[in-house]
């Protein structure tokens, strides 16, 4: 009966009602994860530690949908997201990292990468947008980068979102249909089902080059977008010890959503017949 009321009173499908109260549950099972993320964030401040995590995966991964969840409370003076576009020319002619470093946290911030210097080892490379030659020098110089900054004190955590060639067709297709969202359909999108292939050697060959124990790769599963973020949110909240954490709610990963780099090679290893480079 109640239903039916709000149903009326807002007039919604039956659909859309229920796909509200979805959505409404789903953020009310968020809220004490992201409660924590407040606290976290408010231990980095008055500690002055430095957060960097970076948000990475194919087109229609959801990793925005994710960094919104992710940083839906947090004090905005104390984080920045950033989503850098293509290079300028000036830019072009710079050291590859300059800038991304230009972007790095100070003392007391987090600052989340939608894309980041990946773009080297992922798109670029299957786009024609750097040389073969500038793509293996990123390879070569990555890591120690990344080792650099743990030594250095900052917290690097990476994450790459997995997301299945069905899902990731059914999103583009909603981009399409959806005048809200057609903003999100570029020509790299309409090319991305034909080369997915391309894409999953590329992503392998990260995974194992790029993967260690100062700078792990964690992929995430992110066909149902609500576990991604719950699980997301648990993987940043398990980086370090945080003042007031809440000991009581299971910051466990979920093993069907979470893995470790080693474990998606083998699982990639298993199912695409990829031979790994010894």
């Amino acid at each position: 009966m109640v239903g039916e009321i709000q149903m009326k009173k807002h007039n919604l499908t039956e659909i859309q009602y229920e796909e509200a109260l979805q959505t409404y549950s789903e953020n009310l099972a968020l809220e004490p994860f992201q409660a924590e993320l407040v606290k976290l964030q408010q231990h980095i401040e008055r500690c002055k530690l430095k957060m960097i995590i970076l948000f990475e995966g194919r087109d229609a991964a959801g990793k925005g949908s994710v960094i919104g969840s992710v940083s839906r409370y947090m004090n905005p003076k104390h984080y920045r997201i950033v989503a850098l576009g293509r290079p300028s020319e000036h830019e072009k002619t710079e050291w590859y990292f300059q800038r991304y470093i230009k972007n790095f946290p100070h003392g007391g911030e987090i600052v989340l990468f939608d894309r980041s210097w990946y773009n080297r080892a992922m798109v670029e490379p299957i786009f024609g947008f750097c040389s073969s030659e500038e793509h293996a020098l990123f390879m070569k110089h990555v890591v120690p980068f990344e080792a650099s900054l743990a030594e250095q004190g900052t917290l690097l955590v990476k994450l790459y979102f997995s997301v299945t060639k069905e899902k990731q067709a059914q999103r583009f297709e909603q981009r399409r249909s959806d005048p809200l969202r057609q903003w999100k359909l570029s020509e790299i999108d309409l090319q991305a089902q034909s080369m997915w292939e391309e894409f999953s050697r590329t992503k392998y060959n990260m995974l194992q080059a790029t993967s260690n124990e100062k700078a792990p790769w964690h992929v995430v599963r992110s066909s149902d977008k609500h576990k991604a973020r719950m699980e997301t949110m648990k993987l940043i909240l398990n980086q370090i010890d945080y003042d007031g954490k809440n000991r009581a709610l299971d910051l466990a990963s979920d093993p069907k959503i979470v893995f470790s780099a080693a474990d998606e090679l083998a699982i990639m290893d298993k199912y695409n017949n990829f031979t790994r480079n010894t």
